[in-house]
């Protein structure tokens, strides 16, 4: 028998879930937001990117990184992978 801790909840989607804490987000719903080059980035650093209108490597590029490091959510570990994904794409980050 498997234990489940948290409590009991369901998003708005249907999806039922257990969190032990007050954060709202559903885990279902966060894996299917993960398009293109955001799914090899936390959570964290996704919403990041997406709450400051970044969603293509187009509009990444128009940043620089000491710019896209000081937003809320966004650590150190994610710069080398938005550096390839620009990379990868002709892409970089503003000097």
């Amino acid at each position: 028998m498997k234990i489940q801790k948290g409590n009991l909840r369901i998003c708005h989607k249907g999806h039922k879930y257990y969190k032990s804490s007050n954060c709202p987000t559903c885990p279902t719903c966060e894996q299917e937001r993960k398009p293109g080059f955001l799914s090899m980035l936390s959570a964290p650093a996704r919403r990041a990117l997406e709450s400051n209108g970044i969603t293509s490597l187009q509009q990444l590029s128009t940043f620089s990184e000491k710019e896209i490091v000081q937003f809320h959510g966004m650590g150190p570990a994610s710069l080398p992978k938005l550096r390839a994904a620009l990379q990868n794409n002709g892409l970089a980050f503003k000097n």
